[in-house]
């Protein structure tokens, strides 16, 4: 068969045009990359066109590696090093051969080396990158826990003996020197990182400690460790983040730095002690991750207009509610980074400070010395700030302070926990801010959700059912709407989603709603005030996610109208 340059066919395919294809020669020339490299990740084409594209030019076949149970001795033939260096998986063998998903199945030094360790003939096979992820992740992580728990157990149960050190700990790749407690948290952590989870908890029950990740907001069942272990799991996690081994009875704070694949990332941990032994929970803080904007957030049509009049204050306080989990801190993080020039003073003050943004100062919260919001914020009016993060107002003191820094010159930024826009201002009444303090510094609030995204690979079309419809908020008997939903693909890993997206309203506080606010007017003539203000609700927001295929009905109804 006669090959074709892969720009070629896909221009003959009518994936890209020869312009698109000149523009990714160029950029391929400078970043030094292959070309479906480049294309991917310029956003020129979707993984699933390259690899479309590569089968029909090599002549190789795709695996859906979500859809093959791969036998755990693979793990004997390609080691955990070597998959994760060349992105390639084992999938199954057949006499001399060895069946390897790759991908970039033009990789042919990855090939031989998988060659000289497993003394197989090779034959590719080509898969996504994220399912290739998913599959390292599930084959090694999973096995590695797995004999880590086999030698503990065989070892018996002893009391544990770990250097306690501040350095940063590299997670260990299968190194059998390494204590198997050791080894078994790493496995488990490394799961975690690999299948972008935000949070992992290890929860003690009468029988055993299970392992749950929470990936874009849903928790999901890893692994299931034998209750004998859970003394030696659990005093490892606590060693490693800086935590007292011996203090069982009260919750606990600490932190780790771990180092994976030449990037570091932050866990916050969290003890709580159950009647089955301390629950723990471990935030991932990945310090490489990109600051999202306001249209990488989900902000988009009238609400990005309204979010970035708001940051267009020179002074005030701008407020963003919702409950934990949606996306608050987020949030604040892309006002900050918006606003963060060479012209302006910026300090936050965070509990915890999850990542890092250059040129501004950046305060971590620590009650046990003293170090408050409250307390911190008063410093911080000190050092001739002009732009000021609060990371949340819990209190009176702290509610005080920032208002009146808002109203002497300052832009405020802060978060309160409440479910919408409008009871943010019965919140601030409940924490005793005055009206007329609230009337004069308060800006704007940004309520908000996040929604899980349809995945792009697998989305369809669908009729909704009336009943459906009216769930929404919508008229049943409306003919020709469509929705979508995510039928499961290799890319999502047969969820249906893959990433998050905001859903949000957005008040401004015009001068008649100031005015409203001051005089603590009528329900009636407050409503008034809101509507004229421009105010959208957030369900007219999820509606219209729905509608342009972003999100799902289901989902609307699970994050935002269950919450109504």
């Amino acid at each position: 068969m006669k090959y074709t340059r892969l720009g070629d066919l896909l221009i003959g395919t009518g994936v890209i045009n020869h312009d698109q294809l000149q523009q990714a020669l160029a950029i391929q020339k400078k970043k030094g990359q292959r070309l479906g490299e480049t294309l991917v990740s310029e956003g020129i084409i979707t993984e699933r066109q390259l690899i479309d594209a590569l089968t029909m030019q090599l002549g190789i076949d795709y695996v859906d590696l979500t859809d093959v149970n791969i036998n755990p001795d693979m793990t004997k033939l390609v080691s955990k090093n070597i998959a994760k260096r060349y992105s390639v998986v084992p999938v199954r063998t057949s006499g001399d051969d060895l069946y390897l998903a790759m991908s970039d199945p033009l990789n042919f030094i990855a090939a031989e080396e998988v060659k000289a360790s497993s003394r197989k003939h090779i034959i590719p096979m080509i898969a996504t990158q994220s399912s290739i992820d998913h599959a390292i992740s599930a084959l090694y992580d999973t096995e590695g826990a797995k004999r880590a728990i086999r030698e503990m157990q065989k070892e018996g149960i002893r009391k544990p003996s770990y250097a306690i050190g501040t350095q940063t700990s590299k997670l260990s790749d299968e190194d059998s020197t390494q204590a198997p407690s050791i080894r078994l948290v790493d496995n488990i952590i490394e799961r975690g990182i690999s299948d972008r989870a935000s949070d992992i908890h290890i929860e003690p029950q009468e029988d055993r400690v299970t392992v749950r990740l929470r990936i874009d907001g849903i928790l999901h069942n890893v692994f299931k460790i034998p209750k004998e272990l859970q003394p030696s799991l659990t005093s490892r996690i606590k060693i490693m983040c800086g935590m007292d081994v011996t203090e069982r009875r009260v919750p606990q704070d600490g932190r780790a730095v771990v180092r994976l694949h030449m990037k570091e990332v932050d866990l916050r941990a969290s003890t709580l002690p159950t009647v089955h032994g301390e629950k723990i929970v471990l935030r991932i803080l990945d310090r490489d991750q990109r600051m999202d904007t306001a249209e990488g957030l989900g902000f988009y049509g009238d609400n990005l207009d309204r979010y970035n009049a708001l940051l267009e204050n020179h002074q005030g306080i701008v407020l963003v509610v919702g409950p934990t989990g949606s996306g608050k801190s987020s949030t604040l993080y892309a006002m900050v980074q918006h606003l963060n020039t060479e012209a302006v003073n910026i300090v936050t003050l965070e509990d915890p400070v999850e990542y890092n943004i250059e040129g501004v100062n950046q305060v971590q919260i620590d009650e046990k010395t003293g170090t408050t919001f409250a307390s911190g914020l008063r410093a911080v009016l000190r050092q001739d700030p002009d732009i000021i993060s609060v990371g949340e107002i819990r209190d009176t003191e702290t509610a005080d302070i920032a208002m009146r820094a808002a109203v002497t010159g300052h832009l405020v930024f802060s978060t309160v926990h409440t479910s919408d826009a409008i009871s943010t201002l019965d919140r601030l009444d409940d924490i005793d801010v005055p009206p007329y303090m609230v009337a004069t510094a308060l800006k704007g609030i940004i309520s908000q959700r996040l929604l899980r995204r349809i995945c792009p690979n697998c989305r369809h079309a669908y009729t909704p059912s009336p009943n459906e419809l009216e769930s929404l908020g919508m008229d049943p008997d409306a003919k020709d709407i469509t929705f979508y939903r995510g039928e499961g693909c290799s890319e999502c890993f047969n969820t249906g989603y893959q990433g998050r997206t905001v859903a949000a309203e957005i008040l401004h506080v015009t001068p008649r709603l100031s005015r409203a606010i001051h005089d603590r007017s009528s329900r009636d003539e407050f409503t008034a005030a809101v509507s004229a203000s421009g105010f959208h609700p957030i369900a007219e927001n999820c509606r219209d996610l729905v509608l342009k295929g972003i999100t799902t009905s289901d989902e609307v109804l699970r994050t935002v109208f269950t919450a109504e």
